[in-house]
C-alpha cells in the first residue's frame, strides 16, 4: 500500500484523511472512494478503486486505534515512524496534521462502536419506466420502478445499490415502508 500512497499528491492525500476522520467523527456516513479515485485517475494517477480502497481501510483503522488508545500527535507519529519505514514523507505530514487538527473529534462510545458494524443509508434514488418491447414480445408497455439506494458499508465505503421492482412488488414495498412509518409514530 506504501507504494501507492507515494503516488498519490498530498492535497489528495490530505482530502482522502479528512474524509475519513469525518466518516468516524459520525458526521458523514462514508467516505467516497469512487469519486476520489476517478478524480486521481484524471488527475494522471494510476490507481483503481480497491488499491484505494485498501488504503482507506488503512487509514481508518489507524486512526481509530490511534482514537481508541488515546494517541497524541507525537505518539501516533513517533509509533508510525518506528514501525512503517515506508510510508512516504509526505504522507506522515498530512497524518500528523489531521490528526492534530482533528484526531480528538473521533470518539469512541460504546453506541459509535455498536453503529459502527451496520451499514448506513445515505441517499435513495428512484425512476419509473416502460419496457416498450424486447427481442420476444414486440409490445410490453409494461411499468416498473429503479430504485438506487446509496448506502456506506461498516469501514465507510460508499456504495450504490440498483434493483428493478414490478408495479406489484413495489406498492408491497411502498406498504411496508408505511408500516414502519406508522410504528415509529408510536415510539
Amino acid at each position: 500500500a506504501a507504494d501507492k500512497i507515494n503516488l498519490i499528491p498530498q492535497d489528495l492525500f490530505a482530502e482522502l484523511c479528512d474524509q475519513i476522520i469525518q466518516h468516524l467523527s459520525h458526521k458523514i456516513p462514508g467516505v467516497n472512494t469512487a469519486e476520489l479515485c476517478q478524480r486521481m485517475q484524471t488527475s494522471g494517477i494510476e490507481i483503481n478503486i480497491g488499491d484505494l480502497a485498501k488504503i482507506a481501510n488503512i487509514l481508518s483503522f489507524l486512526f481509530s486505534t490511534a482514537a481508541s488508545n488515546n494517541l497524541s500527535t507525537e505518539e501516533l507519529v513517533t509509533t508510525l515512524g518506528s514501525a512503517v519505514s515506508t510510508l512516504p514523507k509526505h504522507a506522515l505530514q498530512v497524518i500528523r496534521h489531521v490528526w492534530n487538527e482533528q484526531g480528538k473529534s473521533i470518539a469512541m462510545s460504546e453506541d459509535a462502536r455498536n453503529m459502527a458494524t451496520v451499514g448506513q443509508f445515505v441517499d435513495m434514488k428512484w425512476k419509473l419506466g416502460v419496457a416498450m418491447s424486447s427481442d420476444t414480445c414486440r409490445s410490453l408497455k409494461y411499468p416498473y420502478v429503479t430504485v438506487t439506494l446509496t448506502v456506506a458499508d461498516p469501514s465507510g465505503q460508499i456504495t450504490d445499490k440498483s434493483f428493478e421492482m414490478t408495479i406489484p412488488q413495489f406498492k408491497n414495498f411502498f406498504r411496508q415502508f408505511k408500516e414502519m412509518a406508522s410504528v415509529l409514530e408510536t415510539v
